[in-house]
């Protein structure tokens, strides 16, 4: 394939993207002249209780007012005098209702799985509050009986038996109020370094009890995901001229950059940079200098930046205007990619032979969508919170693949299914029958939460798919589904765009770090009664839909 030249700022390239599917396999003020309320992707214009579009100076005007009153309102709904909150994300709807997000200390110390959110009328009224714990935050001392390098021993066998090498404290432990489940208690969270085993960068946070040194909580703070094919397509960038050299570095989405590691495993890397506009060749090479990979991932970049905004009005992962970055060539052969919070950057390997890079819309969508989950509810990484973690960003990897509307990729509800990973040409996830995988499930039980994340994603991931498009057999673009209900039921769907309404506005609006798979009906049904109201069908239809998958 020949490269098509156009010219600088908008520049049509052809290249071959790797196709996968990130984490797959093992976050009253007047704003009238600078907010904007985006239409949906069906061009329709959102009701009252969807998010507007705050420019940042508005945003951090509300942040820092949220602060400032911070005080009072930890006094207004029922906190006790050893208890703060911390301002960490502010949203407003169209109707002036203000839902802001706060994190909880107790005596100076973080508590864990404290979060909250209050929700607030025009009128600055106090209309109700979304909590991570019912649970009173009091512990009887904040002397630990264990030292923290037990603790930090503790952790640190942890990783090792997990596979993990070069393994060594990334951050020593801390104390923190662990109200994550049960009765809050004092604990030490220490985050463990190194590599894991298959060459991924290690967070492992590991919680342990203060008094009893008992681990009560542990995740990977490293989220990653797996593919081995690539497929072809042209695409637009945005880039940037730097005197007679071109940089691969878009200026329009918050200053989004993408860097060669060139086989390293640490660090920022190099930003790609060309004598003239145009990237990739349309199809993969072993060097650790090819611009393809960078190409596709600053495309996927560029999409899921799109996508976010002109949907839900998302002014990047974490709502303030600035982009993560992204890292290519990232070791030798490394079969995967990731989102780190800690760099809040994305990161793709070349696959196998370093031919087969990991750069495709479907490991952006889904991996960034990993970082808009811990900027916003910051679903725990594990149990039930960690399949409806999986299962946003299954679901707005999706949103982002049909936003795309990439001809060479075509909108579908099957994750990773240019991949090949099975070596037969089956996707590697079904969202209108999960357990077609052969591990995940189609529906809720009491054992989910023991299941890995991607197989516990599953139940949320055929909500999503049976209230977009109901139940029944059907062909949508060219791929033929047929979703099961748990009661026999049959689901008439309420389209793609109103269920990514909902799902976003209950992740950002009414899911806290633990929310379950109970509390994700509770936070929908919300959101649902928000947009289209408590009678509306959509309201009933995300009642139904809950209970077709055995959530009740």
């Amino acid at each position: 394939m020949t490269p098509r030249i156009a010219r600088h700022k908008r520049t049509t390239l052809a290249l071959a993207t790797a196709v996968a599917a990130g984490a797959l396999l093992s976050t009253a003020l007047s704003t009238s002249a600078s907010a904007q309320t985006p239409a949906d992707s069906t061009g329709v214009a959102p009701l009252a209780a969807a998010p507007v579009l705050l420019s940042d100076t508005a945003r951090a005007a509300l942040i820092q007012q949220a602060q400032t009153e911070a005080s009072g309102t930890a006094q207004e709904i029922g906190l006790g005098a050893q208890e703060k909150l911390v301002v960490r994300d502010v949203v407003k709807d169209a109707d002036g209702t203000v839902h802001t997000r706060y994190e909880r200390t107790y005596a100076g110390l973080p508590v864990l799985g404290g979060d909250l959110v209050v929700h607030t009328s025009k009128a600055g009224k106090t209309q109700g509050v979304t909590r991570a714990t019912k649970a009173t935050i009091k512990v009887a001392t904040l002397t630990p009986k264990i030292a923290a390098a037990k603790a930090e021993k503790q952790a640190l066998a942890l990783a090792k038996d997990a596979g993990s090498e070069n393994t060594a404290p990334d951050q020593a432990p801390r104390k923190v109020v662990w109200a994550g489940d049960g009765t809050p208690v004092l604990a030490y969270e220490t985050v463990v370094g190194g590599l894991q085993d298959d060459g991924t960068p290690n967070e492992l946070h590991v919680i342990t009890d203060a008094a009893t040194g008992e681990t009560l909580h542990e995740y990977q703070g490293v989220h990653t995901g797996t593919g081995k094919t690539l497929y072809s397509g042209s695409v637009t960038l945005t880039t940037t001229l730097s005197g007679s050299t071109y940089q691969l570095y878009d200026t329009t989405r918050g200053g989004h950059k993408t860097y060669n590691l060139a086989r390293g495993t640490s660090g920022t890397g190099t930003l790609f940079t060309n004598t003239t506009d145009v990237w990739g060749t349309g199809t993969a090479s072993s060097s650790s200098t090819d611009q393809t990979a960078a190409a596709d991932a600053a495309y996927g970049a560029q999409v899921t930046w799109d996508f976010y905004k002109n949907t839900f009005g998302r002014n990047g992962i974490k709502n303030n205007g600035v982009a993560a970055y992204s890292r290519v060539h990232y070791g030798n052969a490394y079969v995967n990619a990731f989102w780190q919070d800690s760099c809040f950057c994305m990161t793709y390997g070349d696959g196998a032979g370093n031919v087969k890079p990991l750069t495709s819309l479907d490991v952006a969508g889904h991996e960034m969508s990993h970082g808009v989950t811990a900027n916003t509810a910051k679903l725990n990484y594990s149990g039930e919170s960690g399949g409806l973690n999986e299962a946003t960003s299954d679901i707005f990897g999706t949103g982002v693949e049909f936003y795309a509307n990439n001809a060479s990729d075509p909108g579908d509800y099957l994750i990773g299914e240019k991949i090949n990973i099975n070596g037969n040409g089956t996707p590697l996830r079904y969202m209108d029958k999960p357990s077609k995988d052969g591990a995940s499930a189609d529906y809720w039980s009491s054992s989910l939460g023991s299941k890995d994340v991607h197989y516990s994603s599953g139940p949320a991931n055929h909500f999503f798919y049976l209230l977009s498009e109901g139940s029944g057999a059907k062909t949508i673009n060219g791929v033929s589904y047929n979703s099961p209900t748990y009661d026999g039921s049959t689901i008439t769907g309420i389209g793609r765009a109103k269920a990514l309404q909902i799902w976003y506005k209950a992740l950002t609006t009414y899911m806290t770090s633990t929310t379950n798979y109970k509390g994700a009906r509770t936070a929908t049904l919300n959101a649902a009664a928000a947009l289209y109201g408590s009678g509306s069908t959509e309201y009933n239809t995300v009642a139904a839909t809950w209970t077709a998958i055995n959530v009740t």
